[in-house]
């Protein structure tokens, strides 16, 4: 098959496993779906190609939008979308990063084998699900005041190092050493801030959850090495992001933007990809609520972590250090970073698209990843220190059924996706549709059967959940591997879980 046809959209086949949207009419350039056949037939179920051919409007777009593998219609822009936006003659869209700002996953990696946990499940289940806050509202293992949360608005892990909560060892192995230095305080709202006081290390609801995993597989033995995985290890996943607070920051700037570039606007097919122009004030004033508000995830994602430590000294009567409960790293999605990248220069020195491109340029970019993970490949100056010569660690959560994946970044992601790869499994059902279909105490029982413990604020978030409204992650993590974009390291499997 050359081409796809889905409800008047056509994509041609490029390469394997890359199909293009040609650029045509007022696009900025093409747009790329990264998948195969199975998975583009349940990408092309809902709105995402459209959304995905719309985004390719938004000026300053570079060499092509991107849809990974795990794709799904989203807010303006598909969960699964990464777009390179020149940070100079371009803009910036909070549509295109999502609304819960670096919504990210970090993994932990113990010395505990699987034979350490069984006969602890129950036990280990329960202790976490009482003592780390999940579910809507507030609720934190930290509930302050503002000045703690502009303070980690501003400093994000370094604040957390600062009051106990971190080691030097969780900075050195986050991204960005969990510090957006471009983070503005005093452009978040204090109705966002409100909103963050109580929520200080917490899960939220939704798809948001905590896992005790034990490694099954290992693929590439020499990464694995370097990561501190082994088979039959048990690890720690975390998956929550900014909570009210991001969601507010996005929201109030959202609506900021359509009422301050009504003309910018008006040139979208989509209101939801309201965009401020580059160099603006709002664009300033919104990349660094969106800094402060990832700074805000970090420590979020941290504060879980130490209380998580906490549990396991508790239930299994041995200190964190004793049982090396070391962060492996923390990954970031739904964020737009100002990065440098080669592109395809067009008239006038304006990057342009892959059909106008005369030459190459590394210029600055907002690279927007919505529901995206970065992946930088070995070598790279960003990736940290520990991880530089074999590549920075790539998380890639799936179902509470199916397992997930450690990944590496590829050697060929910066050319072809921005650095960039696939965030979980993406979704092919609803939550409504989800809780028509599944019953959450099923779920559950179906689930204790495969030895895996769910935990939830209600039974209908585990129906949202259920294995079955999410694609295939072996394959999206195959394609993955098969582009270069993500090289796959090991997999793992649930022990336990916890939701809101």
């Amino acid at each position: 098959m050359d081409t796809y046809d889905a409800d008047g959209i056509t994509l041609e086949r490029v390469g394997e496993y890359v199909w293009e949207i040609p650029q045509e009419g007022e696009m900025n350039a093409p747009a790329r779906v990264l998948a195969s056949e199975a998975l583009l037939d349940e990408i092309s179920d809902d709105m995402t190609l459209e959304q995905l051919k719309n985004s390719t409007h938004l000026p300053g777009v570079t060499k092509h939008a991107i849809c990974m593998p795990d794709g799904h219609q989203g807010y303006g822009f598909p969960v699964g979308g990464v777009a390179g936006i020149d940070a100079e003659n371009g803009c910036i869209s909070p549509g295109a990063v999502g609304f819960d700002i670096n919504c990210g996953v970090r993994m932990m990696t113990t010395n505990l084998t699987y034979a350490d946990i069984e006969g602890h499940e129950e036990e280990l289940v329960e202790s976490l699900f009482a003592n780390i806050p999940s579910g809507l509202g507030g609720g934190g293992v930290v509930e302050s005041g503002v000045d703690t949360v502009e303070a980690i608005l501003e400093r994000g892990m370094d604040w957390a190092l600062e009051e106990g909560y971190a080691v030097e060892d969780d900075i050195a192995h986050c991204e960005d050493e969990g510090r957006r230095p471009d983070a503005d305080p005093g452009v978040v709202s204090q109705k966002a801030k409100d909103r963050g006081k109580n929520q200080i290390g917490s899960l939220g609801s939704g798809n948001h959850f905590l896992e005790v995993q034990r490694v099954t597989d290992v693929f590439r033995e020499d990464v694995a090495d370097a990561y501190g995985l082994t088979e039959d290890q048990i690890v720690v996943l975390i998956h929550c992001g900014s909570r009210g607070l991001g969601h507010q920051v996005c929201t109030e700037y959202t609506r900021e933007v359509e009422q301050a570039h009504p003309g910018l606007l008006d040139q979208l097919p989509d209101k939801e990809l309201a965009a401020a122009p580059a160099g603006s004030q709002l664009a300033d004033d919104y990349y660094g609520a969106m800094c402060a508000a990832i700074n805000y995830a970090w420590v979020n994602r941290q504060l879980i972590m130490h209380r998580t430590r906490e549990v396991f000294e508790r239930v299994f009567d041995r200190s964190w250090e004793d049982m090396e409960m070391d962060l492996l790293y923390d990954v970031a999605h739904n964020i737009a970073k100002k990065e440098v990248h080669e592109v395809g220069v067009g008239p006038e020195g304006r990057p342009a698209g892959d059909d106008a491109a005369v030459d190459g340029e590394e210029r600055e970019l907002y690279v927007h990843r919505k529901g995206a993970t970065r992946a930088f490949p070995a070598g790279h100056p960003e990736v940290p220190s520990a991880y530089r010569d074999v590549g920075q660690p790539v998380i890639i959560p799936g179902s509470m059924g199916a397992g997930s994946y450690v990944l590496r970044g590829g050697e060929a992601s910066l050319e072809t996706t921005f650095g960039s790869t696939a965030h979980g499994a993406g979704r092919t059902m609803s939550r409504t549709q989800a809780k028509n279909e599944f019953w959450g105490e099923d779920v559950q029982d179906e689930l204790e059967e495969q030895k895996v413990y769910v935990k939830a604020q209600s039974g209908a978030t585990v129906a949202e959940e259920a294995p079955g409204v999410y694609k295939d992650v072996d394959e999206v993590v195959r394609v993955s591997d098969e582009l270069g974009i993500g090289d796959t390291v090991a997999r793992t499997f649930p022990v336990c879980n916890i939701k809101g």
